[in-house]
């Protein structure tokens, strides 16, 4: 029902009233004198108006009683599809017994979502448990013409068979009206489109027979006693299903991914669904690929979802337009953000407004369903509403459009470059920032939230030849290293060294180029690293820049040490050594150090590589280096297994493990467990060999480190041997020779060498 006008009062007042009798034109006698005028209203009573002598009789006509109406529902919606469980949830409650346990349901979402036709099928469900009446009442909040609830409680009582010159004209009044006639009724109530809990209050009947299904845009948290259902999109099987019955097409197997295409395209949203649907219906030339590439080349994505007098942009439109101007120029920026979700210091910096209003202003929109809340303090827009605030982000001037971009990068690339700090205890050069991050596991739980977000706010600045690009690659190298994001890291590094270049920094472009080759050395691409380190050095020397020529010399010696060339991985680490000697950088000596070591252990000088590894082990500890004791343990572990002294190698490679742990290096801690193995090995532990391998094994699938999977599978193959599995370690050790292979790894030989042992030993059956 739309309701009607307010009921106009009479001139004369409430004297209408069918228990009050009309006034007469001519004034009243006096007590005493003149005739008595008796006045019969519409009740049969009758009133004297005079004396008590010549007493006049007047029948005044009754007015015909107003017809009570039964249901006025909408039609119910044939091809309703899918929320099975949003309507269980609104029909159960009402069936569980006479009196429901819930009498107000609010049915919250977005623009678009389905919440009036949800509420109209519970309706339908619902009729027979409501016999005394169905009422619709469509509020119209985001039209032209929205209603006021005074107007609709005088529909409401006229609907009920009362007569309009009854009904009072305050809203109290009304709204008591309305409640009394209901008492002992049992009528269902639709409240379509509320604004506010205010503007349904005088609406809901007293009486808990009564149900009363409320839609809205808003979330209603202040209506008490209400139980409230947030509507989502649809999932993408019932949205699918829901194109295929609209469009009236018999689908293909073939024609699953354009569905699925078009409904991606929809935002899984109903009423977009619908309309998309409704045009495919009525164009029975294509075929449904064909409609949905055609759609999906759009460039006006909103302008696509327009039938009739239906248009998703038309809905999203009354929805922004009742925001106030603060409101809106947030809503308009947090579609310039690059990521999938926000949070309240990335709006902060975004609006240029305090993080405290910022965190208020976010609450009001997700209040308004504008935007979701998938995980606390962390939010999101809707795919259609993104694209409908980025285009609104045209109406601002462009500078205004770029400070706010500026203000975003600059907060994340500063706070990565602190949780950077935590990472790598490199010195930190930032004045301020903001969230505070205190220590390094606050750090590393702050990148990994801000993963997405960080990469996508690079490559947007990318994308602009912004210097950010580069600066937050940089800051996320050492995050993406340690978590194993290899395929990310490549990318955005190579993103970083074209910025660099575009932008005419080759100092950064080296360091762009050095990060990435460590990522392909990390990934198992030896080949490619050592051309990135040596260009990186070449790089340098061009620059005269003899820090980065260390460092480049440090990784290059690396790299060469894992695929067996020895000799040159000493030189290349004795000449980093010399040069990070001379330039005073102590943490570059200690690392070359260790790199020594590495070399001479890989020859079979363990007495050597454990005098080098104690000397890098002594700097690491007078730095606070956790990260380098770590390692340096590692390697002394190492020695000591294959110098015999296992009590120690126990001990310096449990200490180490535990290190890698605490500092947050899953890759260093499966180098440890892997070490850890062998000293089980060589003290004919079998099974503890086999469960530490297999630990390492996990932790090096995790982070995706080649050379460490490899190696826990050789591990795997020896333990399962020497127990007599032989089948088991032919499996094994042909899954490792295939990685190192693939790699170049120096372990190559070695391990295809035992697995031509072991197959021959031990052919299948």
């Amino acid at each position: 029902m739309t309701p009607a006008s307010p009921a106009d009062p009479d001139p004369a007042g409430d004297e209408h009233d069918d228990t009050t009798p009309h006034r007469l034109d001519t004034p009243p006698a006096a007590a005493g004198d003149g005739p008595v005028v008796e006045v019969h209203g519409s009740s049969g009573i009758a009133f004297q108006l005079g004396g008590s002598h010549n007493t006049q009789h007047i029948h005044q006509p009754a007015p015909p009683p107003p017809i009570p109406r039964g249901s006025d529902l909408p039609r119910d919606i044939a091809e309703f599809t899918g929320r099975h469980d949003e309507l269980q949830r609104l029909v159960e409650t009402a069936q569980a017994g006479r009196t429901p346990l819930i009498t107000i349901h609010t049915v919250d979402g977005m623009p678009g979502v389905g919440k009036t036709a949800l509420a109209t099928r519970a309706a339908h469900l619902l009729t027979d448990r409501y016999p005394d009446g169905h009422r619709f009442v469509r509020l119209n909040t985001h039209t032209t013409t929205p209603a006021q609830p005074a107007t609709v409680l005088a529909e409401l009582l006229r609907s009920l068979g009362i007569d309009p010159r009854n009904i009072p004209d305050s809203i109290d009044e009304r709204a008591s009206m309305w409640r009394d006639r209901l008492a002992g009724r049992r009528m269902l109530l639709v409240l379509d489109d509320a604004a506010t809990a205010a503007q349904v209050e005088p609406l809901i009947p007293a009486n808990r027979e009564c149900l009363v299904i409320i839609t809205s845009r808003r979330r209603l948290l202040d209506l008490d006693g209400a139980r409230p259902l947030p509507l989502a999109p649809m999932p993408p099987d019932q949205a699918a299903e829901l194109f295929v019955r609209l469009s009236r097409r018999t689908p293909t197997p073939g024609d699953q991914p354009a569905i699925d295409k078009a409904v991606d395209l929809c935002g899984h949203l109903p009423l977009a669904i619908t309309i998309l649907a409704a045009r495919l219906a009525v164009q029975a030339a294509w075929t449904i690929t064909e409609f949905v590439d055609e759609v999906a080349a759009s460039q006006d994505r909103l302008g696509e979802l327009e039938a009739g007098d239906r248009a998703v942009n038309t809905a999203f439109d009354f929805s922004y337009h009742h925001l106030g101007p603060d409101l809106q120029r947030l809503y308009r920026r947090l579609g310039l953000h690059p990521g999938p979700d926000t949070d309240p210091y990335a709006t902060a910096a975004l609006d240029n407004i305090p993080h405290d209003l910022a965190r208020r202003r976010l609450r009001e929109l997700h209040t308004l369903h504008l935007i979701d809340e998938p995980a606390p303090r962390r939010y999101r827009l809707h795919d259609l509403l993104r694209h409908y605030a980025h285009i609104h982000t045209h109406h601002d001037p462009p500078h205004e459009r770029d400070q706010a971009l500026t203000r975003l990068l600059d907060y994340y690339t500063h706070t990565a470059q602190q949780a950077d700090h935590h990472l790598t205890h490199t010195p930190l050069h930032i004045s301020r920032c903001r969230p505070y991050l205190a220590d390094r596991d606050q750090a590393q739980t702050w990148m990994r939230d801000e993963h997405t977000i960080l990469l996508a706010a690079a490559h947007h600045a990318a994308a602009r030849a912004w210097p950010h690009a580069f600066l937050l690659a940089h800051a996320l190298a050492a995050h993406l290293d340690q978590d194993g994001h290899w395929t990310d890291a490549a990318t955005l590094h190579h993103t970083a060294a074209h910025t660099a270049r575009a932008l005419g920094d080759r100092h950064v472009e080296a360091g762009a180029l050095a990060d990435l080759g460590w990522v392909r050395r990390r990934a198992g691409d030896f080949g490619e690293a050592a051309r990135l380190a040596q260009q990186a050095y070449d790089l340098y020397t061009a620059l005269g820049n003899r820090q980065g020529q260390a460092y480049a010399l440090l990784d290059l010696g690396q790299v060469r040490r894992l695929t067996g060339d020895y000799g040159e991985a000493g030189l290349l680490a004795q000449q980093a050594h010399d040069l990070f000697t001379t330039l005073g950088n102590r943490q570059g000596q200690a690392y070359a150090l260790l790199d020594l070591g590495r070399v001479r252990r890989a020859t079979g000088d363990y007495e050597g590589a454990g005098q080098l590894a104690q000397q890098a082990y002594d700097l690491f500890t007078a730095l606070g280096s956790r990260h380098g004791q770590a390692n340096t343990l590692q390697l002394m572990g190492q020695t000591s297994t294959q110098q015999g002294n296992f009590p120690q190698a126990a001990d310096l490679l449990a200490r180490s493990r535990a290190l890698f742990h605490d500092v947050g290096d899953p890759q260093g801690e499966a180098e440890t467990l892997n070490a850890t193995g062998d000293l089980h090995t060589a003290t004919h532990q079998r099974h503890a060999a086999l469960d530490t391998y297999q630990q390492a094994l996990t932790l090096a699938r995790q982070v995706n480190s080649p050379i460490d999977e490899a190696r826990a599978l050789e591990g795997t193959a020896r333990a399962h041997h020497a127990l007599g599995h032989h089948q088991q370690a032919i499996t094994s050790l042909r899954e490792a020779v295939t990685i190192y292979q693939r790699i170049g790894a120096a372990e190559t030989g070695p391990a295809t060498t035992y697995l031509h042992k072991l197959e021959t030993e031990h052919p299948q059956p």
